[in-house]
């Protein structure tokens, strides 16, 4: 049975070792960019973008069920009339990365946002970009 560690507030301790095996884990974690939608389930507006680590979706969706003020002003203003649950953010894609040749990540993702733009056209009635 593995020793346990208490600290004053009666929390378990981390031992060092293992602190710094989730680290490593964590360092050696495939981070996945790609490309998402927010979409508005009641009208079906979307807004299309991308990033470099899908794993900051869930800020984003934080962001949205706190009204976050990084989206588009239409946008913005639909989430006030709406409000967050009618809103779901969806990975579209996600960046195959080459491993043996040299790749620029941020252009290849601007390519693949390009795409994902004009095969969903979100503007205008149709979206929020």
């Amino acid at each position: 049975m593995a020793e346990e560690l208490i600290g004053k507030e009666g929390r378990e301790i981390m031992k060092p070792d293992r602190k710094r095996e989730l680290k490593q884990q964590y360092k050696e974690m495939k981070i996945d960019a790609g490309v998402y939608q927010i979409r508005n389930t009641r009208n079906g507006k979307i807004l299309v973008a991308s990033t470099r680590n899908l794993r900051t979706l869930n800020g984003k969706r934080m962001q949205l069920k706190e009204g976050g003020t990084f989206f588009t002003k239409i946008l913005q203003e639909e989430l006030k009339v709406y409000g967050s649950e009618a809103f779901v953010i969806e990975v579209l894609d996600v960046l195959e990365k080459p491993e043996e040749e040299y790749f620029d990540e941020k252009e290849a993702l601007k390519k693949l946002e390009k795409q994902w733009l004009e095969k969903l056209q979100p503007y205008g009635d149709q979206g929020y970009n």
